[in-house]
């Protein structure tokens, strides 16, 4: 597909109004695959999709009148609501637009109630966007409130013809736990850039031997659009996204799967800020500083932990598609949230905040984000964060304890870390499943540790340029497939509670582990 020059670089917003007018409604129309999100607006109206198959105006392809009793959801991922002990949205995939469809919850996998109405979201991509000619994909999600905190739920999806609670097809009946009342211990579970691969599936089934409560996948999702430029000339197939919910459904049917969105996860065709898409398919907490337009932006709370994800696309200097989309509200609100959750009397101990483009890292690929330096990394020290989770370089890669760019204190393997006195421990995990990078010096890691000595390494900063910088400060180095398990171990006033942070290969093998330790407070 060919592009002006002159849009090459300019924002998403603007290469998005270029590709909705060069596949206008006509064009769109002659193409015969018509549904309401591409008369509605181009691809998906959040609310509305689920009228898809009552509208005059979109009329139904022929598929769309297949008996619902030979039409199996697949790709079902879960999301904590804004309060993650009371609300959980499930989400699933089915290749057309069914009728009715529904959830069913209950105690027991006998004892499901009545049918829950779900939303049918339509995402539509035109021949010529990408790569996959005129598809439609077909989105479910139900939004559960009121639910009872710590409880483990069964549930089953379906639609007019499928109906979980049959004999027939109760084998498809799935569970969910909400988050617990009070602090207690647990098990998350972390990494990002995974993609469709061998060894995007090996990790899904190393992540699910963890038992963990919920999962942070630090953005760069499934790969959909390989180039991951957020520009007009991006090419993507959307048929990769069934192939990746399918793919991650063994863990995201029974383990929140949280998501935060990196640059491979902007695609321009669907909306002004790329996340069109993304709303179709994903439903986390909307509790952020702006939904709509940073929709993978929000928080919410386990026990006694604080989870932020935040959108580094608002703040990349490399990457900059979406540079300032938030004019701000982003770090504002940001700063908000920390203030909050380090609030006497609040009940958090640990705050992790989690997104996509590195702090810090020495991958060559990427190296490190200078908009997420100037941007957040003081506010990290300001409020001590006790542990920074990106991905975006793939490779497993974690710092000693920094403050102000500088090695506070050397944390050796199996070392411990106080965030309040020593400063903030960075992890880049972004090994799990597409190639990997390299270092620009060797690996080093659990059995295996090498000094190194300070190398050079580069921090991009604005307008694109690389600042040469010294690094004294990579502890552990490990370029194969990896995630992040992170064990939460909570204690009464006046006791210290800690996070065991482990880096775990592909293979099982432990390859880092530190403490994230915490006084716990009134």
């Amino acid at each position: 597909m060919g592009v002006p020059a002159e849009l090459a670089d300019r924002s998403l917003a603007e290469q998005h109004e270029y590709l909705r007018s060069r596949f206008s409604r006509r064009t769109v129309m002659r193409g015969g695959a018509v549904t309401l999100g591409a008369v509605a607006g181009g691809v998906f109206v959040p609310g509305a999709a689920s009228a898809a198959t009552a509208t005059s105006a979109a009329p139904a392809p022929a598929a769309e009148a297949v008996d619902g009793a030979l039409v199996a959801p697949f790709g079902r991922h879960l999301s904590y609501g804004d309060d993650a002990r009371t609300e959980m949205t499930v989400s699933w995939q089915v290749p057309v637009a069914v009728k009715d469809p529904f959830i069913r919850v209950g105690g027991s996998a006998g004892e499901l109630s009545r049918r829950i109405p779900a939303e049918l979201r339509a995402l539509y991509t035109p021949a010529g966007v990408g790569t996959s000619a005129d598809h439609t994909q077909y989105y479910v999600h139900a939004k559960l409130t009121r639910l009872k905190p710590g409880r483990t739920y069964y549930y089953g999806v379906g639609h007019q013809g499928f109906d979980p609670a049959s004999p027939r097809f109760a084998g498809t009946i799935g569970t969910f736990t909400t988050a617990p009342a009070r602090a207690e211990r647990f098990t998350f579970t972390a990494f990002g850039d995974q993609g469709v691969s061998y060894h995007a599936l090996a990790n899904d089934s190393l992540i699910l031997a963890q038992g963990p409560s919920f999962h942070l996948h630090a953005g760069d999702i499934a790969y959909a659009d390989p180039s991951g430029q957020g520009k007009t000339s991006d090419t993507f197939d959307a048929r990769t996204w069934d192939q990746f919910l399918a793919q991650t459904e063994t863990v995201a049917k029974s383990v929140p799967w949280m998501v935060s969105y990196g640059n491979h996860d902007m695609e321009a065709w669907y909306s002004p800020n790329g996340y069109g898409s993304q709303e179709a398919r994903f439903a986390p907490p909307r509790n952020g500083p702006d939904p709509k337009e940073l929709p993978g932006a929000y928080s919410f709370v386990h026990g006694n932990t604080a989870v932020i994800s935040l959108d580094a696309n608002d703040v990349s200097y490399e990457i900059p598609a979406n540079l300032g989309i938030s004019g701000g509200t982003q770090t504002a609100w940001f700063e908000r949230q920390l203030r909050k959750f380090r609030a006497a009397g609040s009940g958090i101990d640990f705050v992790v905040v989690f997104f996509h483009h590195c702090a810090y890292c020495t991958a060559t690929a990427h190296a490190s984000e200078g908009g997420v330096r100037e941007e957040w990394v003081p506010l990290f020290e300001k409020y001590t964060v006790d542990l920074v989770i990106n991905g975006h370089n793939h490779v497993y890669e974690r710092t000693d304890v920094l403050k102000g760019d500088k090695v506070a204190k050397e944390l050796p393997i199996g070392g411990t870390a106080y965030p309040e006195t020593d400063g903030v421990v960075y992890v880049t995990a972004g090994a799990a499943g597409k190639g990997l990078y390299e270092f620009p010096v060797g690996d080093s890691y659990e059995g295996k540790e090498k000094e190194s000595g300070p190398f050079a390494s580069y921090v991009t900063q604005k307008g694109g340029g690389k600042k040469a910088v010294t690094v004294d400060w990579s502890r552990v180095r490990y370029t194969n497939y990896s995630f992040l398990r992170v064990d939460v171990e909570p204690a009464p006033v006046g006791r210290t509670a800690t996070l065991t942070v482990r880096g775990l290969a592909e293979t099982g093998a432990e390859v880092d582990r530190f403490v994230v330790a915490r006084k716990v407070r009134a």
